[in-house]
């Protein structure tokens, strides 16, 4: 059997997709869990042989919780099953250790198969995702500049994000000017935005 670890915060989809998979013969689901801190553990208590994470949970996303899984239980295969279908998520997701990328709206048939591939050796990559990720190139953005963008992102004040950040204002001024630079915006709002839709933040 393959035992499989299933983390989505919405519940109604994490059931149906638990449901789905236990149908098939080779394929048990052994936890679940709501966000990524709870995969974590839920994976170095079952010990399965793959986890499916979702990218958008509450608290730690699936893309912390996979280098996390990839860190503490590297017996155990990750694979990326999300709505947002971004280039940057998925270069992000190779490089914290996940085997497979999917987008949800695959069929659940193509999913059980894609374990069984994974659990095989494989790599699985959505394919048009896979070129799209190639022709978006890597992500400009640098640590920072992420950060103080994905900290901009509420509207908050240069003063609000130094201090969170615990960072000067001309700091922040600086990351936030490169980062508007880099992405081509007009100004930080426009910035957050196309910085969003590559899936650099």
């Amino acid at each position: 059997m393959i035992r499989v670890v299933l983390a989505e915060d919405q519940g109604m989809v994490r059931g149906a997709l638990a449901s789905l998979l236990n149908l098939e013969p080779d394929i048990e689901v052994v936890g679940e869990a709501a966000d990524g801190a709870e995969a974590a553990e839920v994976v170095a208590r079952a010990r399965p042989d793959i986890v499916l994470l979702d990218i958008e949970m509450p608290g730690t996303d699936g893309l912390a919780a996979a280098a996390t899984i990839t860190r503490r239980t590297p017996g155990c295969r990750v694979m990326i099953l999300t709505t947002f279908g971004r280039p940057g998520y998925l270069r992000t997701a190779m490089e914290a250790g996940a085997v497979a990328f999917l987008v949800k709206d695959s069929p659940a048939r193509e999913l059980a198969a894609a374990i069984r591939r994974v659990h095989a050796g494989e790599r699985v990559i959505d394919p048009g995702l896979a070129a799209a990720a190639l022709s978006a190139g890597p992500n400009p953005l640098s640590g920072r500049e992420r950060d103080v963008l994905s900290a901009a992102a509420d509207g908050s004040t240069i003063g609000d994000i130094a201090e969170r950040l615990h960072l000067s204002e001309g700091t922040v001024r600086n990351y936030l000017s490169s980062a508007i630079q880099k992405t081509h915006a007009r100004n930080r709002i426009e910035a957050v935005q196309r910085a969003r839709t590559q899936g650099w933040v």
